[in-house]
């Protein structure tokens, strides 16, 4: 077994090189680190669930430009016609699409008075019917849907009852129960809203907001000459009524214009292609700084293998073994990555208290600069095991004589 003493010295005699690899080690922990962190955390808010049968649900807006059509009615016979169409689950009106990047969002406020008053938290807003739980296939864990009779079509301030995510359920009130709670959009006395219901995720239109688990859903229909519709539908039907809704829709009545045909599935990927665009990015880089200082270290082993070869041969010639000689390269790897790696860590972790007060990260977690130098100790060690075996291999008479 080599000893740490000799190596050193060894490395000491050529500082330039063995300091330029320590360098790029160190650099090399500090960014991976980092970059494994921010990839990790992207694929984690990639694959947040959204609560929604997102392959079955597609969305389409509706503008009727006829004078003629009657604004509150219209709508109505829209989805009439859409429901009877083969395929089609459920349809309904709504006032935003989940994931869509845009839509309503209100503060509210609940308490028994102005002095006791309490803030909720931001929430994004649906405004819809009695169709909207089934139509996105939403699981209601608590309370109640709304009745048909319940729902009003018009404007927002006909809102009275509401069923909220129960996310926002616990930010709001805790442990305690949602149900039969009464809400205020604004000051306490301003348009109550009582709670009905409470369904187990529901998210908003904005991935990158923090409220994006918080969402409430208010008995209205908001109708006017532009809707927004969503449909549910067989996988293998949504195709196909891409073109039947609106030749069925135009046949009632020719002066409007229907277009969008999203499903929730292409909004997931749309809204969220920066987030898989840096990931990708991100993971290329990761992949190629292993790859360099690898290959750097490889390099390395095999310079001092031609610097070196009349010293192995002479350790071979007074007894060193083969693997003692691989040994020697590989304990002289791990010292440049266990140094470097230290020193990489502790420049990750400040360069992560940049990140997270530059750009609202997380705080960086100590285990991501531990593996970072675990994988590293690994990757090195297979770049640098097949030059040490090479020089393992000189001869003793070859090494020793004099040329």
């Amino acid at each position: 077994m080599f000893q740490v003493k000799p190596i050193i010295s060894m490395l000491m005699r050529n500082k330039s090189g063995p300091l330029l690899l320590l360098i790029q080690i160190i650099l090399s922990v500090a960014i991976v680190a980092n970059a494994s962190f921010i990839i990790s955390e992207r694929i984690g808010m990639m694959s947040r669930e959204s609560g929604i049968v997102e392959a079955e649900v597609f969305d389409f807006t509706i503008y009727n430009f006829d004078e003629n059509i009657e604004a509150e009615t219209q709508p109505l016979q829209d989805l009439d016609i859409i429901r009877q169409l083969d395929g089609v689950k459920g349809a309904t009106l709504t006032s935003m699409t989940p994931l869509s990047g845009g839509g309503w969002s209100s503060n509210f406020s609940y308490g028994s008075s102005e002095e006791d008053s309490k803030s909720a938290p931001n929430a994004a807003i649906y405004y819809s019917d009695e169709q909207f739980i089934p139509t996105l296939g939403l699981n209601l864990i608590e309370g109640r849907n709304f009745y048909p009779d319940e729902i009003n079509a018009g404007g927002p301030e006909l809102a009275s009852l509401a069923i909220v995510s129960a996310q926002f359920a616990k930010d709001t009130f805790g442990d305690e129960s949602a149900l039969g709670r009464v809400m205020y959009r604004g000051n306490i006395g301003q348009q109550p809203m009582t709670i009905i219901g409470v369904v187990e995720k529901l998210q908003s239109a904005w991935v990158d907001n923090d409220n994006l688990e918080l969402s409430i859903i208010l008995n209205v229909k908001l109708t006017s000459s532009f809707n927004r519709l969503l449909v549910r539908a067989d996988e293998n039907a949504i195709v196909g009524l891409k073109e039947a809704i609106p030749a069925a829709l135009h046949k009632e009545n020719p002066n409007r214009v229907v277009r969008g045909f999203t499903t929730i599935s292409e909004h997931r990927t749309s809204i969220y292609r920066n987030h898989e665009l840096m990931a990708s990015v991100l993971s290329l880089m990761v992949v190629l700084l292993l790859l360099i200082t690898s290959l750097g270290l490889a390099g390395m082993v095999m310079f001092n293998i031609e610097r070196r070869t009349k010293q192995i041969g002479t350790r071979r010639a007074l007894g060193a073994k083969k693997r003692d000689i691989v040994s020697f390269f590989l304990v002289e790897n791990y010292l440049l990555c266990l140094i470097g790696g230290g020193l990489g860590g502790l420049i990750a972790v400040q360069l992560g208290q940049q990140l997270m007060t530059l750009y609202s990260l997380p705080k960086l977690e100590l285990i991501y600069p531990i593996i970072t130098v675990a994988g590293l100790l690994v990757l090195t060690t297979v770049a640098v095991i097949l030059p040490a075996r090479k020089a393992a291999k000189i001869s003793p008479a070859i090494a020793t004589r004099s040329v």
